[in-house]
């Protein structure tokens, strides 16, 4: 197995809409996000709010937490569709083949924004402690747990386009992975039976 195959999936069910990212021309995402719902494909752009401060007043805005890409739903024998699309440049993939977003990146992703989760960009992260979220909006979410100013955060990460989101966690609510595990992989310390953090015992980040 090399690099790419946890990305290019061969399938016989090409009909089936996936999720796949394109990539926009610069400062183009709302822009292509719009001309997709007008073309009746299902689109995601993930937003975050930012304060602009200039020397006299203060604006919220909502910037696309990954610059230059926007997640789209579609059967790869329609790409085209949004390929011919004026803000589109390209499928992200491998040796010219459009690559599937991993269902449970995306899904924590947009569980995080539908449940009001402060959630912003972050460096792209994937070495260090992986947890499970077990409780709460980001159940079955996986991720790197850090902590930063007292706070902890889940760093999210959409391996695809190497590209990481920090959002907000309590950590009472997740547990660690174990090595090579998932999060169908319950994690317990020797002689814990419950959740190790509501268990009193606080984990190691």
């Amino acid at each position: 197995m090399n690099a790419t195959d946890s990305f290019v999936t061969k399938r016989t069910d090409i009909g089936e809409p996936r999720w796949y990212v394109a990539q926009t021309r610069a400062r183009h995402e709302k822009c292509v996000a719009n001309q997709l719902l007008e073309h009746s494909i299902e689109s995601f752009l993930p937003l975050y709010s930012a304060v602009h401060r200039w020397k006299d007043r203060r604006k919220l805005v909502h910037l696309p937490l990954f610059p230059g890409y926007v997640f789209l739903h579609i059967a790869l024998p329609e790409r085209l569709r949004a390929l011919r699309l004026p803000g589109v440049v390209r499928f992200v993939g491998f040796n010219g083949a459009p690559a599937e977003v991993a269902d449970g990146e995306l899904s924590a992703l947009r569980g995080a924004l539908e449940n009001g989760i402060r959630i912003g960009p972050h460096p792209y992260l994937r070495i260090g402690r992986r947890v499970c979220v077990r409780f709460g909006p980001l159940q079955g979410a996986e991720g790197v747990l850090i902590r930063r100013k007292g706070a902890c955060r889940l760093i999210l990460s959409i391996e695809l386009i190497m590209r990481s989101v920090a959002a907000e966690v309590d950590e009472s609510d997740v547990e660690p992975i174990r090595d090579y595990g998932t999060c169908a992989t319950p994690y317990a310390p020797p002689g814990v039976t419950e959740h190790p953090a509501r268990a009193g015992h606080q984990l190691r980040v």
